[in-house]
């Protein structure tokens, strides 16, 4: 994974989610911090966001926190982050995200989480990015999502070729073992 050195990680906040999920999170920052990949995340300490960053410090690993100022005001930032960077806004934020990556996982997360993520998707569509995009489906979380992909691809508002621009895995071993080995997907021209 020598072309991978980070990897942004996007996940719910929430403390009040089922163990499995955060267990999950847990497992993924292991993995990571095991094979010397930083953690790109938004600085939170809480939910699946503080149990990935706790399993990258448990291996010893690298985690960098990106927290819009309005989040640093109700102190749910990751004091422990090896470096934590406070942003303007919400949409600075992503950019540095994706500036600092080189590559995307979605974990399990709300509203926050699959806007995130559904940025990423457009801009691989949109042939601004070719980092890969990996959707970690813990328990089925992301079922419902992908049927929706696939009628966007029935009834003619995307392209077939769309469905390959993400990967779907249900562990994070998978999500590690499909960066590990990634190569770009032809993406075809949006409008032709």
């Amino acid at each position: 994974m020598k072309h991978i050195r980070a990897i942004c990680v996007f996940c719910a906040s929430s403390n009040a989610v089922d163990s499995v999920y955060r267990d999950a999170a847990a497992d993924l920052g292991r993995r990571m911090g095991q094979a010397g990949i930083d953690l790109v995340y938004g600085g939170a300490s809480i939910g699946l966001m503080g149990a990935v960053a706790r399993g990258v410090h448990e291996k010893d690993g690298k985690v960098i926190g990106v927290l819009p100022k309005f989040f640093k005001t109700i102190e749910i930032e990751y004091s422990e982050a090896d470096e934590l960077i406070v942003t303007r806004d919400m949409r600075e934020r992503k950019a540095i995200m994706d500036e600092r990556s080189d590559a995307f996982m979605v974990l399990p997360g709300g509203v926050g989480t699959l806007e995130e993520a559904m940025e990423i998707f457009s801009l691989i569509q949109l042939k601004q990015t070719v980092k890969p995009l990996v959707l970690i489906n813990t328990e089925g979380f992301y079922d419902g999502i992908i049927r929706h992909f696939e009628q966007l691809v029935t009834l003619k508002f995307a392209k077939a070729e769309t469905l390959n621009m993400y990967a779907l895995v249900k562990t994070p071993e998978e999500a590690m073992a499909f960066i590990e080995n990634f190569r770009p997907p032809e993406v075809p021209g949006k409008w032709i």
